[in-house]
């Protein structure tokens, strides 16, 4: 029996951290579909997202109450011009955190303007949940998931630092309050690490400091109707396939207290047989991350027209 994706094609959707100012407007000009997208988000949202996405300011843009929907938009836009102007179809998608409600919205688990309404209300009580300047993400480049976990052990006396991200070989993103992450950054380069990189983020994501925000979202998520996924989604939290609406409910809310396995989902796509990964939506870091987990993949990016040309081709 061949694997589930043999042969096949996995749509990828990025999370916080993906936006610029400027994203989604060329595919808003060249296509109605993605017009049609955001000016659904205006409507849904009762202000101008499309605005803030085209034209920023870059400090609103940033903002986790304000990133979070315009990402997933972009997201959907782009698919959308995807689905209308290509046959490229996917057999399987994944999401980096935020992106997993984008990776729902592709498989029709979810209605768009649901996840839009999920994700400003994500976005909101994580913001919320700790104040800005308590809490910090650290990047840690070039030593591995043991020797970082054991990192954050070592500086637990002095507040909360935990495991983020594993995006990938060498790269783990720790999150949680500011003095543990500073001492843990110089004990990791003493230790070899080859940078320490703090991230331009508003709280420390994927942490037990944002446990509020995961009980607002379990409220928010049970007001919502899931639909079983038409296509296999790979869930961050385990990298494991993801269709039942129940389990998917489940893995939204404790997605936001627990690390992103990436580099696991990534290998999932491989077990499972995939050859080709489109990443769908603003930037280009998720394609940056599977060339450093799985060179033999055939990766593209669908941002802009450019994008949906090399689709075609």
């Amino acid at each position: 029996m061949e694997p589930i994706g043999a042969g096949g094609i996995a749509f990828l959707f990025p999370g916080q951290g993906s936006q610029y100012v400027g994203m989604g407007k060329n595919l808003a000009e060249k296509y109605p579909q993605a017009r049609q997208t955001f000016a659904q988000a205006d409507q849904l949202l009762n202000f101008e997202l499309s605005q803030l996405c085209f034209q920023g300011p870059e400090a609103e843009l940033t903002k986790t109450i304000n990133a979070q929907p315009a990402i997933l938009t972009t997201s959907v836009a782009a698919l959308r011009v995807i689905f209308s102007e290509t046959e490229v179809r996917p057999v399987l998608v994944a999401g980096h955190s935020l992106g997993e409600y984008s990776a729902l919205v592709a498989a029709e688990a979810l209605d768009f303007s649901d996840a839009l309404r999920l994700v400003r209300e994500r976005g909101r009580l994580m913001q919320k949940a700790c104040p800005d300047g308590r809490g910090k993400m650290v990047a840690i480049l070039g030593l591995d998931g043991s020797r970082v976990s054991a990192l954050c052990q070592e500086v637990a006396r002095l507040g909360v630092a935990e495991v983020a991200n594993l995006n990938g070989p060498g790269q783990i993103v720790v999150s949680g309050e500011a003095a543990p992450l500073k001492e843990l950054a110089e004990r990791a380069c003493r230790q070899g690490a080859r940078k320490a990189i703090f991230l331009s983020v508003s709280g420390p994501f994927h942490s037990s400091l944002m446990q509020p925000a995961a009980q607002g979202m379990a409220a928010a998520l049970a007001k919502v109707d899931f639909s079983p996924p038409r296509i296999p989604v790979i869930a961050n939290l385990d990298g494991e396939l993801s269709y039942s609406p129940e389990t998917a409910k489940q893995l939204l809310v404790e997605q936001i207290c627990k690390p992103v396995r990436w580099e696991q989902s990534m290998d999932k796509l491989s077990r499972l047989g995939v050859t080709k990964a489109v990443e769908v939506g603003p930037g280009k870091t998720l394609s940056a991350l599977l060339k450093r987990i799985n060179r033999e993949m055939d990766l593209t990016n669908v941002e802009d027209e450019a994008g949906i040309c090399h689709l075609l081709d």
